[in-house]
């Protein structure tokens, strides 16, 4: 009996918005939790940080366990960890003697829930029999934007309705999301790792990963010898970095860097950031066959770097809003654009491959906040600064397309995606 996998492809989606819900929610409340628990902008730095550094190291230890029990019982269990997150983070605070070491530990649980995630939700897709798989693949990458987009909306407006101090109601209603997701991967059909069972094209099995042939894969030695590789891992990092160091002080910034209301700054901040990215994702999902990839990443980066200009000069509050906005439609396509010219250039780079690149990715998005924190304390605070010393990353991304032009490697299908 044929199965079908729509159902299953749409839980995938929905399990990027669960991890949109991971990695933007709490930023929301960065100036809540340094006004009701006293948490020094050092000790928030060191939440981002630690979320997306436990991630990366799920990244980089899970796949033994996941083929081990299954994706099945892998998304089940990730869905639950953020689950108990989320209900943690309304509890610990309060209960325990040091506030921050409550948050801390709900974002810890929360962050092995949303690493899974990451790992599972691409392969989970990957396997299902559609018509177009890379349209779909990328159209599953803009559904983390439409769900930090739903985030901040929702967010925003139960802050306007019951108010700011009411936000642990909203970190228990927000489990319903990962809730939701749990129940259908109870049921749903999913091609598990090297089940070569079901098809996955059109009509019939043609792109299955033959177990036996695994060892016709680029290995790691093979990979670290060559420059291209490192060039990719750069540009991954910086992507991450890219994205991050905005989107994860973005709210922040406008509340304490611009002295908007909270409202207005979570509307025009982090909010339009997420449309913007989520809109260029799209656009590349669905136009991508039509689109210079190399160009369309060069103007990417130079976009990038107005962007954050605008946000270190221009004094105009709505102006610094946007700046942040259009950071959003510049590192959008950053991180596929990135894996699309290394699946080009790099052949028979495989799952490995992908793995190192993603790790990179992580490292940057647990890096660029950091360092964007960091530069803030030595500034005393000051978020133009700290935010605006991340323009290195998006100049080292438009330094590594260059490089990666300049090999050749990368010129074999890249230059079209």
């Amino acid at each position: 009996m044929k199965k079908n996998y729509e159902l299953t492809i749409k839980a995938a989606f929905a399990g990027y918005v669960v991890q949109a819900i991971v990695n933007n929610f709490l930023p929301l409340l960065f100036v809540q939790m340094q006004n009701e628990f006293d948490i020094p902008l050092s000790q928030i730095t060191l939440l981002i940080t630690i979320n997306f550094f436990i991630q990366l190291l799920i990244d980089l230890g899970s796949t033994p366990v996941i083929d081990r029990i299954g994706y099945r019982i892998s998304m089940i269990l990730s869905n639950a960890f953020v689950i108990a997150g989320l209900a943690l983070l309304t509890i610990l605070p309060g209960k325990m003697a040091n506030p921050f070491t409550g948050v801390l530990t709900a974002v810890c649980i929360y962050a092995i829930g949303g690493g899974l995630q990451e790992v599972l939700v691409s392969p989970i897709v990957e396997g299902c029999p559609t018509k177009n798989k890379e349209t779909t693949m990328s159209l599953l990458h803009s559904a983390y934007c439409w769900g930090h987009v739903a985030v901040v909306l929702i967010s925003t407006l139960f802050f306007k309705l019951a108010g700011i101090d009411n936000w642990r109601i909203l970190s228990a209603l927000w489990c319903i999301i990962p809730l939701a997701d749990l129940i259908l991967f109870t049921f749903v059909p999913i091609i598990e790792p090297g089940d070569l069972s079901e098809p996955t094209g059109e009509e019939e099995f043609q792109g299955a990963k033959d177990p036996l042939k695994e060892k016709d894969r680029t290995g790691l030695s093979d990979l670290i010898r060559r420059k291209i590789f490192w060039v990719m891992m750069l540009m991954m990092l910086c992507a991450g970095a890219s994205e991050q160091a905005v989107s994860q002080w973005a709210s922040a910034f406008a509340e304490k860097g611009i002295g908007v209301s909270k409202q207005t700054g979570d509307l025009l901040g982090p909010m339009l950031f997420a449309i913007c990215m989520g809109t260029s994702r799209t656009i590349y999902g669905i136009k991508g066959h039509r689109i210079d990839l190399r160009k369309f990443m060069n103007f990417s980066v130079i976009l990038c770097v107005i962007s954050y200009l605008v946000i270190i000069i221009v004094r105009d509050p709505i102006l610094s809003l946007l700046g942040c906005a259009f950071t959003g439609m510049a590192v959008g396509i950053f991180w596929p654009g990135t894996f699309s010219m290394a699946a080009a250039g790099i052949k028979n780079g495989g799952t490995l491959m992908f793995a190192l690149l993603a790790l990179a990715g992580d490292l940057g998005c647990s890096g660029g906040p950091a360092f964007s924190g960091i530069i803030m304390s030595l500034c005393n605070g000051n978020m133009r600064a700290g935010i605006g010393a991340a323009i290195v990353f998006p100049i080292l991304m438009g330094l590594g397309l260059r490089i990666s032009k300049m090999t050749g490697s990368s010129d074999d299908g890249s230059a079209k995606a």
